[in-house]
């Protein structure tokens, strides 16, 4: 019963963080319909309803809200130490579940993850990669990389990069053809390739700031995206000017297919950082990818001045 139980708790927990049956299934390596019946006993037992289902999507009731947030650390910990039990002493296996935003992935995780697994070649790193705001606890995942202004307060945070500047940047043809922007002001003037937030589906405003003070652009343009590579090739393209973290545009800027405009307002922000919860049960495979991760951090070369506001988590959250 305990342990038909305990399945039964992991097959819901999978479902409600995947958001459907037929994505659960694919990870847990049975049939919808299994699933789906597994899940229909544990409500049957627990006498509630956990999942709303309807034919295009299934959503948490109350009850399967508390159910996922009181059991979903535990019961992971406990299908965790099940896959471990076997394992020889100093060995490290397990999975790592991250989310990443895009402009991590070829500054960050690129990098990191082959001197990791080469480490750890027992260890499964599953990578998330997504800009939307993510509570890593709700959904089932062991850790994140942002900035640090979108991560909660409760949070472990490990640096994994220098303090960075968001720029603004065209290509040449374009200055040529539109002039150059002198002002945060001037943008209101230019074609500007705009950011969609993949959480609200609103459009970012730009942020710069020089000294003391800030700006926040509500800049227009031809094309609106949520895609930092479709941004940067418009970019290229001479569509019009983009706003982007400025080591996702190092090759860019080196070839001269792209030049930062309006650098004395660039935007500095603290850096990237690693993050997981404070209170949780630190898996020996987190750890290590903790302790690879600190190991290949940059020594802090350039420090974002105090009270920098930089692009926050509203790059995320609005």
């Amino acid at each position: 019963m305990a342990s038909a139980s305990l399945n039964a708790l992991n097959a819901f927990l999978t479902v409600a963080r995947k958001r459907g049956f037929t994505a659960a299934a694919a990870e847990l390596g049975i049939s919808p319909s299994a699933l789906s019946q597994s899940v229909r006993q544990l409500e049957e037992r627990l006498g509630v309803p956990l999942l709303t289902r309807t034919t295009r999507s299934v959503a948490l009731t109350e009850a399967g809200r508390r159910l996922l947030e009181n059991a979903g650390p535990a019961v992971d910990q406990a299908m965790e130490a099940l896959r471990t039990a076997a394992v020889q002493p100093g060995e490290v296996t397990g999975r790592v579940r991250l989310t990443v935003p895009t402009m991590a992935v070829s500054t960050l995780i690129a990098p990191l993850l082959p001197r990791f697994l080469a480490r750890y070649p027992k260890v499964e790193v599953d990578v998330r990669v997504e800009d939307r705001f993510v509570d890593i606890v709700a959904e089932g995942l062991d850790a994140g990389i942002r900035l640090t202004e979108s991560i909660e307060r409760d949070m472990v945070q490990v640096r994994l990069s220098d303090a960075c500047r968001f720029v603004v940047v065209a290509a040449p043809s374009y200055l040529e053809r539109r002039g150059t922007p002198e002002t945060p002001d001037d943008l209101l003037s230019h074609d500007c390739i705009c950011i969609r937030s993949p959480t609200t589906s609103g459009i970012y405003h730009w942020e710069l700031e020089r000294g003391p003070r800030s700006w926040r652009v509500p800049v227009r343009g031809p094309v609106i995206t949520s895609d930092s590579h479709l941004l940067l090739r418009m970019a290229e393209a001479g569509v019009g000017l983009t706003y982007a973290f400025e080591p996702m545009v190092t090759e860019e800027l080196r070839r001269g297919t792209l030049r930062v405009v309006l650098e004395p307002y660039a935007a500095l922000v603290p850096g990237l950082f690693l993050y997981f919860p404070s209170r949780a049960q630190v898996s020996p495979a987190l750890r290590a990818f903790v302790d690879v991760a600190r190991e290949a951090a940059p020594r802090k070369k350039r420090e974002a001045p105090e009270g920098a506001r930089g692009p926050r988590a509203r790059a995320h959250r609005e």
